[in-house]
């Protein structure tokens, strides 16, 4: 007697992201939505199932990133320690990160893969699907300005803030939360680090439960904006997954060559074949945190890094060093933009810049674990958090990909950080 493999997951969402397209399809080929049986459907079923998905994401993102951005920044705690070796870590991975938004951002720029849509239409979307997301940018920091934005990310009332949803206050906050705990080397403070690290998990595990219900979601996300939309949602969704792999191959190619290069002193072409094992792993389980192990023995078998420095910036990157899932932030939150003909300012566009440079500390290591960060950028800016539903359905290849750049960027880290650095002798554990 054979037992039945269960359905994995991504498969699930596929599923659902091709059976809520191919009815939106065909109710848009047949009537364009404008059937009352559509409406009813539409208002009492796939809007409400979709709406629900996203106010879940919306009920952890405060949490999830606030417990993953101190803990990320805490991991930090042997800055100290190893002095030159924290910052030195610290500095490369803001840099890299910030290159690899700078890079997404300017190609959606430049190809415009979410623009061309009808306006009317576009419109007569955000009109039915941005209520949440009108809420979220009302009471947010971004209808300032110059001096007032960069004000406004020091909250006053870091409760108010996270009940206002003023989410670039709350990573503030987090981050001066961590810094602190680095700092303050107590018992009360190390047992305060333990809390939230069961705070992460706890919002982790309820991530797991809401991501279970996404395959629902998804199938109605879609079929609400292939109702609406029609065909077009094809070719914009084909140029999206090419933009993105275009930043990342860019990035993963040319950033990554460049860096161990110039600043690693080793040369790229050893650099990618001693990383085989790591981006093999990492394009297969679409996690940075179960590909640790396999990167660790990489940077030290294969790369011959030293080991005390390796296992410092590697496991600090599992979290805080996901340049990968920052560009992808970006490309995808300025494509739903063009998309729904919402017109970013210059403005706005460097706070999506800035939030998913901090998504990329604050963001777990895990299969679809920047799902609830774009959902909240979305919110930020006015657009549709409903659009994710847009890009659910390839998300597991893109994943994959971005899982990639991101351990092999955490890897890079490792180069760079270890040059010049010898490894002294007998340290723990080695022989």
């Amino acid at each position: 007697m054979s037992t039945r493999k269960p359905m994995a997951l991504h498969t699930k969402m596929l599923v659902g992201f091709i059976a809520g397209l191919a009815g939106g399809l065909l109710v848009h080929w047949s009537n364009g939505g404008d059937a009352p049986w559509i409406q009813w459907l539409m208002t009492w079923i796939t809007q409400p199932v979709g709406k629900v998905f996203l106010r879940l994401l919306f009920m952890l993102v405060i949490p999830l990133l606030f417990s993953a951005l101190v803990v990320g920044i805490a991991e930090m705690g042997d800055i100290r320690s190893l002095g030159r070796v924290g910052w030195k870590t610290l500095a490369y991975t803001v840099i890299v990160s910030s290159i690899a938004v700078v890079i997404g951002v300017s190609l959606v720029n430049l190809f415009q893969p979410g623009a061309g849509v009808d306006p009317a239409v576009a419109q007569q979307l955000l009109r039915d699907s941005s209520d949440n997301a009108q809420k979220i940018v009302a009471s947010s920091a971004l209808h300032g300005s110059g001096m007032d934005l960069l004000l406004n990310i020091v909250p006053t009332n870091v409760i108010r803030a996270a009940a206002d949803n003023d989410i670039l206050a709350v990573m503030f906050f987090a981050m001066m939360f961590g810094i602190g705990v680095v700092l303050t080397k107590s018992p009360m403070a190390m047992k305060t680090k333990e809390v939230i690290e069961g705070v992460f998990e706890i919002s982790m595990t309820l991530i797991h439960l809401v991501i279970r219900f996404a395959p629902y979601a998804v199938a109605c996300l879609v079929f609400n904006l292939a109702a609406v939309f029609g065909w077009d949602l094809l070719a914009k969704l084909a140029g999206y997954v090419g933009v993105a792999l275009l930043a990342m191959a860019i990035h993963f190619f040319i950033v990554y060559s460049i860096s161990v290069r110039a600043f690693g002193g080793m040369s790229p072409v050893r650099f990618f074949r001693g990383s085989q094992e790591a981006i093999v792993m990492a394009f297969s389980t679409a996690s940075s945190n179960a590909t640790l192990p396999t990167a660790l023995m990489v940077a030290e078998e294969e790369l011959k890094l030293p080991r005390r420095i390796s296992r410092f910036v590697l496991t600090v990157g599992a979290t805080a060093n996901q340049n990968g899932t920052a560009l992808f932030e970006g490309v995808t939150v300025l494509f739903l933009a063009q998309f729904f003909n919402v017109d970013l300012s210059l403005t706005q566009q460097f706070v999506v810049m800035l939030v998913c440079i901090l998504g990329g500390i604050g963001t777990a290591g895990v299969p679809a674990g920047s799902l609830p960060v774009i959902a909240m950028i979305c919110g930020m800016v006015g657009v549709p958090p409903e659009g994710i539903g847009l890009i659910l359905g390839v998300d597991r290849f893109l994943d994959m990909c971005r899982t990639t750049l991101n351990v092999t960027g955490d890897l890079a880290a490792a180069v760079v950080v270890s040059n010049g650095i010898e490894e002294p002798d007998n340290l723990p554990g080695q022989t």
